[in-house]
């Protein structure tokens, strides 16, 4: 395969021409500058890129946040839109293993000042009091029956048996629960993978980070927030557990029958897809979206246990700590959303893998709180360096199917992780910058180092300098718990 000649179109975007592989229907648009472009060329994302231009029904472009690296099928920080109305497909490739991974950030009224000495105790209680690491189990046991509601009413099942306040909902990406999700097309065996773990939150790059925000961008819209200078925020990152990676593999075998039946050629397999109108594909999105819905209520009960053990810490309720939600908001999904290509409105299947919607000022499908100020996108870092809180645009929605980018995105793999760091020096270096881990095995803390991920300000940059995104505010860490 020849080396991709990439086209310049600004400092910001870049483009893989439809000529660079036959069968190429649309073009590559990555969104990166030159030192992300060339820091990523050993990685095989980009050729991910070309190889989703393939998918049948696909609009525009094959897209890629600044956050790219090699995944599954798609490249993770990929976004491509398909038109059922022209044949377009779904693939679970381009959603992922972890259906409705996401981020949820909570504000308090706490400063800086007010945790300094707590710091240990804040972690400790955490770690104690929130269930983490792989195949971990919570206090939430249900029954099948329950199962099903989860799968069907999302945030809104947590809030109703008291993991938090009908508020809560007013904050999340579908209000907690998309439409449509189908208990009956997920498997038993992802079922069972699930009945255990609500309200966990598993391993690899899952966590819950005690934050505190170092600089304002943006003074309006912050205020409009609630946030301020040395204000302490949390970030939870989870998602649907083993109950979302069954889906994903139970569909992505389906898929692969779909290739010869509906005459798809693509050149990776691991893009089986199938025509939006067919029934293989209406079963997954079902199950998709039951995932999806799953994932919700974890980062719900995920948040009460967090206020919880904030309460036991503070001696104060929740409420009083001002433990507010600022937004909740998935990055592994495919959704059906309203978009003007070339002067027409389609109905188009929006894949988003480890991308993040971007929806700007005004757009109908937002709560009224956010129609002034746009989305809420939030975008964790690694654990050692910030996250940032931006907001959505109007060019978002234009220009990237109202995405933008959902983390730093990895430079290294977990294998040469291990293979490098030392996972004691490792810990002495975070510990000088103020920041306390904990997690169920060094393992994970290795694999998740700093070193190994892009610098999360170069991601930003991009992002933000192309418009698709505009930060708020940026918060660093003080302490995290991982899986």
């Amino acid at each position: 395969m020849p080396e991709i000649a990439f086209e310049k179109i600004d400092d910001y975007k870049f483009r893989i021409p439809k000529s660079y592989k036959q069968g190429m229907r649309v073009d590559g648009i990555i969104y990166a500058t030159e030192k992300l472009l060339s820091g990523a060329k050993n990685d095989n994302a980009f050729e991910q890129v070309a190889n989703v231009a393939f998918l049948p029904g696909i609009v525009k472009y094959s897209l890629a946040m600044p956050d790219i690296h090699w995944g599954y099928g798609f490249p993770i920080g990929g976004v491509a839109a398909t038109d059922p109305e022209e044949g377009g497909v779904v693939s679970p490739g381009g959603v992922g293993y972890d259906i409705n991974c996401g981020v949820r950030m909570l504000k308090t009224n706490l400063t800086l000042d007010d945790v300094r000495d707590k710091i240990p105790a804040i972690v400790n209680r955490l770690y104690q009091d929130v269930p983490s690491g792989v195949g971990s189990t919570g206090d939430v046991s249900v029954t099948v029956k329950e199962e099903r509601k989860i799968l069907v009413e999302g945030a809104k099942w947590a809030v109703s048996r008291g993991f938090g306040v009908a508020d809560d909902l007013e904050s999340c990406e579908e209000q907690g629960a998309i439409e449509g999700a189908d208990p009956d097309s997920v498997s038993k065996r992802a079922y069972l993978r699930g009945r255990e773990q609500s309200g966990t939150l598993g391993s690899g790059n899952h966590f819950l980070e005690v934050q505190v925000i170092d600089e304002i961008f943006d003074a309006k819209v912050a205020e409009k927030f609630g946030l301020s200078v040395g204000q302490i925020a949390v970030m939870i990152h989870s998602g649907s557990r083993g109950l979302g990676y069954q889906v994903c593999d139970d569909y992505v075998k389906e898929m692969l029958s779909c290739l010869d039946k509906y005459s798809i050629n693509i050149p990776d397999r691991q893009l089986a897809c199938a025509p939006v109108k067919s029934v293989e594909a209406q079963k997954y999105i079902g199950a998709m979206r039951a995932a999806a819905n799953y994932a919700w209520a974890n980062r719900q009960v995920l948040m009460h246990l967090t206020r919880a053990a904030f309460g036991k810490v503070f001696s104060k309720s929740w409420q009083s700590l001002g433990m507010d939600l600022i937004y909740d908001v998935a990055h592994n999904i495919a959704k059906f959303e309203k978009r003007v290509v070339d002067g027409k409105e389609k109905y188009l299947c929006v894949h988003r893998k480890g991308a993040t919607r971007a929806f700007g000022p005004g757009n109908p499908e937002l709560a009224q709180k956010y129609q002034e100020t746009g989305q809420p996108v939030i975008i964790p870092g690694d654990m050692g360096r910030a996250s940032y809180l931006l907001v959505g645009t109007r060019k978002s929605e234009e220009e990237t199917f109202a995405s933008t980018c959902h983390g730093a995105g990895r430079v290294s793999s977990r294998h040469e992780a291990l293979r490098k760091i030392d996972v004691n020096v490792l810990l002495k270096e975070l510990k000088a910058k103020g920041i306390e881990v904990r997690a169920t095995g060094k393992k994970t803390i290795v694999e998740e180092a700093p070193s190994v991920y892009k610098n999360i300000d170069d991601v930003i940059e991009v992002v933000q300098k192309s418009g698709i995104s505009r930060k708020i505010c940026r918060m660093r860490p003080l302490c995290v718990v991982k899986g």
